[in-house]
């Protein structure tokens, strides 16, 4: 099978929908025989996950690996930014941190020339064990302030020659002016990348928009290759914890319900989204304490700055709510910074999440965190507690805990090392993230409350017809032949 151009798929604003249609399209072209890989080359996100060699990329190109049926890896975003507030990110460059920069000096210095050089070698070399490279853009194309910094769109897709197409979301509105001012905006060898257009969750009959779509080519030269209707009943995990905001944020009678506690600076809230599936629970996000109260099991979540979350929180007087919830016989766990918080103490002598030096915990796990520069990024599999479903997780954390010597360990990995604190089957706290994508662990957990233990449901086969289903759903309203027969006539 003929090689094909790269692929990109870039956007007139943020949540345009693009990487959606990216892992869309990267099951499309595996269904059609072609061996494709996603690609990102700058990514800023809170939401990451570990490859399979122990590195450090942004979840949604994991997700769209696993939509091309194959493993992660830090060529498919070879720069991640990791928010930590302060107008502050970490620096994730092929995998490992290399620093935190500002913004402003993020977007200044130099051009971006050293990341540019690096991303396009993570590009070259995933393009030589993969085809075709299913890129990515982020926000805007055609941001001028930013343009000639810019190391992920219309920069990178000149550079490698990718064919181009615009992703509009109709459902702000605005479409025809985003749409011409996108385009207008670029220069003229730019603008020759854009191959088609894409109108993206149109709400009601696509024909309706017939004349709208005449409108738009006659404007702009460009065909519009597709208009796609909103759909809310096909699942793609979310990139951006901005989801959040339109999620449940109150307890619902009749189910089990599980409040996540809100944190600002909340990181993989990814972890929750298999309970969401569970029939027997609710879940919501929030910090209203009469909203926690409510709760039968209450979590507290990752953190990227986990001292600054622990102040939140305290300001707010949910750690006594959360210790008087337990007390009372409800549960409380905590899952990576929010495992940290629920220790004895945290502290930060070198200064690394900012000025506090030191602070209390919440108190209801014997551990106590000291913060390090050093970040563990790993997969795991491993036994939860006595039961032997073999499970699967991930880790990615900065800082060394310390258990008391009494302390019963929540899990084993395969390899011998243990993690995460067992109090009882009410509390307890790990590093482990996906913990509770698997079957046994959720049954456990809500075991106090529940004794059916839902065997049925399974979060990785459930994600993988979803992204049949979202392939289904593209190609009834994408022109697909349109786009093979551009990239077959430029294919290498």
């Amino acid at each position: 099978m003929k090689d094909l151009k790269p692929i990109m798929f870039v956007g007139t604003c943020s949540d345009a929908g693009k990487s959606v249609i990216n892992a869309g399209f990267c099951r499309i072209l595996k269904q059609d025989g072609y061996h494709p890989a996603p690609f990102k080359a700058q990514n800023m996100s809170l939401n990451s996950y570990a490859t399979p060699e122990g590195y450090e990329i942004g979840r949604a190109q994991a997700t769209q690996a696993e939509a091309c049926g194959i493993d992660c890896h830090t060529d498919m975003n070879p720069v991640l930014l990791k928010p930590s507030g302060e107008m502050m990110s970490q620096v994730i460059l092929n995998g490992k941190p290399v620093g935190n920069r500002s913004a402003y000096e993020y977007f200044r210095k130099d051009d971006n020339a050293k990341l540019f050089d690096e991303a396009y070698a993570a590009f070259e070399r995933l393009s030589s064990r993969y085809s075709p490279i299913v890129m990515e853009g982020a926000g805007s194309i055609s941001e001028l302030n930013l343009k000639k910094r810019d190391i992920v769109n219309m920069r990178m897709a000149k550079r490698v020659g990718a064919d181009v197409y615009l992703v509009a979301d109709i459902d702000r509105g605005g479409v025809f002016a985003s749409v011409y001012g996108s385009v207008m905006l670029l220069d003229d060898d730019e603008r020759k990348l854009i191959k088609g257009i894409i109108i993206n969750k149109f709400r009601g009959d696509v024909r309706l928009f017939d004349e709208g779509r005449q409108i738009i080519e006659d404007l702009t030269g460009i065909p519009v290759v597709g208009v796609v209707p909103y759909f809310k009943d096909i699942y793609i995990e979310d990139e951006d914890s901005v989801v959040l905001d339109k999620r449940n944020s109150e307890a619902l009678e009749g189910k089990i319900n599980i409040a996540v506690v809100k944190l600002p600076r909340m990181s993989n809230f990814t972890d929750f989204n298999a309970l969401q599936f569970d029939k027997r629970t609710h879940v919501y996000y929030t910090t209203d304490l009469a909203q926690i109260e409510k709760a039968d099991i209450v979590i507290l979540p990752g953190s990227k700055s986990t001292i600054k979350d622990l102040e939140y929180i305290k300001e707010k007087n949910i750690p006594q709510l959360v210790k008087k919830m337990y007390a009372s016989g409800k549960s409380v766990i905590g899952i990576c910074g929010g495992y940290q918080m629920l220790g004895r103490t945290i502290s930060d002598p070198e200064q690394i999440e900012g000025s506090v030096t030191a602070i209390d915990g919440i108190g209801l796990l014997p551990l106590d965190t000291r913060i390090t520069d050093g970040k563990k990024t790993v997969q795991q599999q491993f036994y939860f507690l006595n039961d032997d479903a073999v499970c699967n997780g991930y880790e990615i954390h900065m800082g060394q805990s310390e258990a008391s010597d009494e302390a019963r360990p929540l899990v084993e990995t395969l390899d011998g090392h243990v993690d995460g604190i067992y109090r009882d089957e009410r509390c307890w706290g790990t590093y482990m993230h996906g913990i509770l994508d698997n079957a046994s662990v959720i049954n456990r957990l809500l075991k106090p409350y529940r004794d059916d233990d839902d065997k049925g449901f399974c979060y990785t086969s459930f994600k993988n017809e979803e992204y049949n289903r979202l392939a289904s759903h593209l190609r009834q309203h994408i022109n697909i032949e349109s786009i093979y027969e551009s990239a077959r006539d430029n294919g290498k």
